[in-house]
């Protein structure tokens, strides 16, 4: 039987669109016919969700996740899947509230990464993303070592996802940074890019880089597909 994908998304909308589409489109790719996902989805106000700039200061996140956790569990989801980056800096708290699994999307970005036997790769995302362990100690443990932008332009990397992709603003402009920005960032070693933001992936794409870029948004929804199907694939 497939299993139910808990889904905690709002975080944006406009990411969280993709991570329905890219799950019911893989379900219907493997099984066929009229099949799609069984996905309970919380979507959460973005602007009520705004995460403090401190780190420390973030136990009512903890709360608010580990609620919407629990009730998308005593629902029947069998998963928890967050539908952003950022907010997997608490993931191991959340965890502990909830007996199904989180699907955590640092630790299947790094499986992915491994397939391709990269060992050094970029990160993009927002702050807490690229500067705190809670992303780079799951890559870490895949043997993965990672590299971030320098201050100016993860200023630039961080202010953009919060004022114009979370806004579903999508410049030239900001593209043509962003892919300045990887170019350094292969100069100084990087094997891959990891799109550490699940906005990011709407305005950069493979095209863009010249070396492997890594979707973490089809990472993490391909990676709750593989979850609810494998039963079905014994």
């Amino acid at each position: 039987m497939m299993k139910t994908i808990g889904l905690i998304g709002g975080t944006t909308w406009l990411s969280t669109i993709e991570y329905y589409r890219i799950i019911n489109q893989e379900v219907n790719k493997r099984l066929g016919g009229m099949n799609s996902a069984k996905v309970l989805l919380y979507s959460l106000n973005f602007e009520e969700f705004k995460p403090p700039s401190d780190p420390e200061a973030w136990g009512p996140i903890v709360t608010l996740l580990s609620n919407i956790a629990i009730t998308l569990e005593k629902g029947g989801a069998d998963c928890l899947v967050i539908g952003a980056n950022t907010p997997h800096m608490v993931a191991d708290q959340v965890h502990k509230n909830i007996t199904i699994p989180i699907i955590n999307i640092a630790e299947v970005t790094g499986l992915e990464i491994r397939k391709r036997e990269i060992t050094k790769a970029a990160l993009l995302g927002t702050k807490f993303t690229m500067e705190l362990r809670f992303f780079k100690d799951k890559l870490q443990l895949a043997g993965i070592e990672t590299i971030i932008p320098d201050d100016i332009d993860r200023e630039f990397v961080h202010n953009s996802i919060y004022h114009e992709l979370a806004k579903g603003v999508f410049s030239e402009e900001t593209k043509a940074r962003y892919i300045e920005i990887i170019k350094k960032l292969i100069l100084q070693g990087a094997e891959g890019v990891i799109l550490g933001c699940t906005e990011i992936p709407l305005l950069i794409s493979q095209e863009d880089s010249s070396i492997p870029i890594f979707d973490t948004t089809l990472i993490h929804a391909n990676a709750a597909v593989d979850f609810a199907l494998l039963e079905l694939a014994r």
